[in-house]
């Protein structure tokens, strides 16, 4: 993380922000996981005026094989900065380099922010299929083309991601281009 020399102003913006906004409600559902989750369009609809307010700058940006993150004080310049580097994701996949951008955006504006969502990245989802009763194993089915793009983004995501992509994947059949694909992540 870089940061400037003094945060002392932009400390203060951030305890105004934090004062001004509330809890952020889940408004999208993932239907690979069917679980609830605030969605990047949804939480920059609750953040910008409160941010403004406070005399608060955010940006998220592509910035060579990461993201960064910038938050600033518009008034004085002070600034905290944080970069992800996004390793996981085939830089010859825009798609799925696209999908890890905003996937790590969401997460990088909740974390700057402190902001108050309840978000487990689907891991009651996981336990929820992990503790259904075993009665017998249902036929499989394609997946529908939103959940495969779910399944690519998790394959490209954190190490848990990958596990759980690879635990949803045995209830799927997939076509020749999918397991294609799929073999270039696994």
């Amino acid at each position: 993380m870089e940061r400037s020399p003094s945060i002392t102003n932009l400390t203060q913006g951030i305890a105004k922000f934090q004062a001004m906004v509330g809890r952020i409600s889940k408004d999208a559902k993932n239907p690979f996981f069917k679980s609830n989750y605030a969605s990047l369009p949804h939480i920059i609809d609750e953040i910008t005026e409160p941010l403004e307010k406070a005399g608060l700058i955010l940006a998220t940006f592509p910035d060579g094989d990461g993201m960064t993150t910038i938050l600033a004080h518009a008034e004085t310049g002070e600034y905290m900065a944080a970069t992800y580097h996004l390793q996981s994701v085939r830089q010859n996949d825009p798609q799925a380099y696209g999908s890890a951008i905003s996937y790590f955006r969401r997460y990088a504006i909740s974390s700057i922010l402190n902001l108050r969502i309840s978000d487990d990245d689907a891991e009651a989802a996981m336990k929820y299929v992990r503790q259904q009763p075993q009665v017998s194993a249902p036929a499989k089915v394609a997946p529908t083309e939103e959940q495969f793009a779910y399944i690519v983004r998790y394959l490209n995501g954190t190490d848990a991601q990958k596990k759980q992509a690879k635990e949803a994947m045995s209830k799927y059949t997939f076509n020749q281009d999918q397991l294609d694909t799929l073999d270039g992540l696994l």
